[in-house]
């Protein structure tokens, strides 16, 4: 796949002030779920236009303290666009910013660190395609080394090389990061990602080998889910299912 010919601009039509709502709700579902880690960790969407800036969270706050307004526009060298009182986090930068501005298939970028992610990276496991969920991610899955904490500039394009055309890239001893069109289709890969590492930690703790699925059935329910992954109308129906009963459940969060 050559991802210069994929969509130039994803969320064209999407004015910031609502790409800025739909982040806040990514990141408090992060949070609802479970999957926060304290105040590290980043969620970004890049804003339409030629800058390939981004919106991100600023560094110091818990995702639950997330709100629209205080969400900050930071530009691929890592630059705050705007004067305000939170910095970004240096991180989030070197692997954040280097997709933006070499994917243009890629809208936002999700990053996270749970135990079953960051347990399976570190036994040096690959995603294991022989689950429902695993099965779902066939083809699409990336690795890179671990190099140490991701500030350095220089490892920027080691990370962009080793993702590729792909859409999730596990860091080996460290977590995973996914990448797609929005923000609905990227919680839908998250959340993809964290199930298929959930069971994959939990059938290795029971005694006996894995029912092995075939290539051709792996295969098969790839190409169903990218099926299901163009309909961009059924991620957002999930996403924002989602959003509703984190509010029913969090009224802060309404």
């Amino acid at each position: 796949m050559n991802v210069a010919t994929k969509i130039a601009d994803p969320m064209a039509g999407m004015t910031e002030a609502e790409l800025r709502v739909q982040l806040a709700d990514f990141y408090h579902l992060v949070s609802y779920l479970g999957w926060a880690e304290l105040i590290f960790n980043h969620i970004s969407v890049r804003l339409p236009g030629e800058q390939h800036a981004y919106l991100v969270n600023p560094f110091g706050l818990h995702y639950d303290e997330i709100t629209p307004e205080n969400l900050i526009r930071v530009g691929v060298d890592g630059k705050l666009l705007d004067e305000g009182g939170h910095g970004a986090n240096p991180a989030g930068f070197a692997l954040h910013g280097v997709i933006h501005e070499n994917r243009p298939d890629v809208g936002c970028v999700a990053h996270t660190h749970t135990t079953p992610l960051s347990a399976i990276t570190m036994k040096g496991f690959d995603i294991d395609h022989d689950s429902f969920y695993g099965a779902q991610l066939y083809g699409r899955v990336a690795y890179h080394t671990f190099e140490g904490i991701t500030i350095y500039s220089d490892e920027r394009q080691r990370m962009l090389k080793s993702l590729g055309d792909k859409h999730v890239l596990v860091l080996r001893n460290h977590g995973i990061a996914v990448a797609e069109a929005d923000i609905p289709l990227t919680f839908m890969l998250l959340w993809t990602v964290q199930r298929a590492a959930e069971i994959q930690c939990a059938a290795s703790s029971i005694p006996g080998p894995n029912s092995i699925l075939p290539l051709e059935v792996k295969e098969k329910c790839a190409r169903d889910a990218e099926a299901l992954k163009d309909n961009a109308a059924f991620a957002t129906l999930l996403f924002d299912a989602m959003v509703r009963k984190m509010k029913r459940d969090c009224p802060q969060f309404a």
